[in-house]
């Protein structure tokens, strides 16, 4: 099976597992830049130079030998799957993506008619009941994950641990994993362990969020979205993410972790 969803740096410094709605875009920026001083000029999931993909069948060789020789050091990071799950609903579900079509074609408009979802109209800016919405989506988010119906379940919902997990049992293991809440402090400690070709500032990166005005903004805090059905719901899909990446499944209004992540434990857990 190789190591879908894994980027490595030219220069082969680093190794990512992307996961997707965890600062993907900036994270594959900042690896683009450390080879090449300046950022890539699209979105980075559509580069195919300047960084090794495992889609690309020319990346296979050099990601192989690096995850197995584990001469590069190898990362991921995490994010609190209340927002996650909040943000892939209105960049993927109510968004207009950067082609100028709704997202996986008929999937919108089957979910407004089996699961009576809002998405503000055609072009996503009109007013809509954004917490009905939402709750009806995350049903439908749990009926692709528990029962894989209506669909396969999406990577942009799927379980981060779910992601994290195929570079362990593929024969990969991480040597940092860290929180999208801190991000700067996660990225520094990797980039504190790798010699780059251009120095990286962190303080001037840009942050690349591809999917920012895709879609209508968000009206309420995050904790509204969320009642005690709908926390349930996200607790029966996020269970791992929750325990491994010690997230507050209590509180949804808390998105920072509230323990530190067990390296050795995520391996022996996910690597099954």
């Amino acid at each position: 099976m190789g190591f879908p969803g894994t980027w490595m740096t030219e220069s082969e410094s680093m190794i990512y597992r992307v996961v997707p709605k965890c600062a993907c875009s900036t994270i594959g920026q900042i690896m683009y830049y450390s080879d090449h001083g300046s950022f890539y000029d699209g979105d980075i999931h559509d580069a195919d130079q300047g960084l090794h993909k495992w889609a690309r069948e020319e990346s296979h060789n050099p990601i192989n030998a690096n995850v197995k020789t584990r001469s590069a050091p190898a990362f991921t990071c995490v994010r609190n799957p209340y927002s996650r799950i909040l943000s892939s609903f209105f960049d993927k579900i109510c968004g207009i993506q950067r082609n100028g079509n709704r997202y996986r074609g008929n999937l919108v408009p089957m979910l407004v008619q089996k699961y009576g979802i809002e998405v503000g109209g055609e072009d996503g800016k009109e007013d809509f009941d954004q917490i009905r919405s939402f709750r009806r989506f995350l049903l439908f988010a749990r009926d692709t994950i528990r029962w894989r119906r209506p669909m396969d379940p999406d990577i942009h919902w799927s379980a981060v641990s779910g992601h994290v997990s195929t570079f362990i049992v593929n024969g990969g293991r991480y040597d940092s994993i860290f929180w999208t809440e801190k991000f700067d402090e996660g990225m520094q400690g990797v980039l504190d362990r790798v010699q780059t070709r251009h120095p990286v500032d962190l303080a001037a990166i840009p942050r690349f969020n591809e999917s920012e005005g895709h879609g209508p903004k968000r009206a309420h805090p995050v904790e509204d979205y969320f009642d005690d059905l709908s926390m349930h719901l996200v607790y029966e899909i996020y269970k791992r993410d929750f325990d491994l990446f010690r997230y507050d499944f209590e509180n949804p209004a808390n998105k920072m972790p509230i323990g530190e992540i067990d390296l050795d434990e995520v391996h022996a857990k996910l690597g099954d």
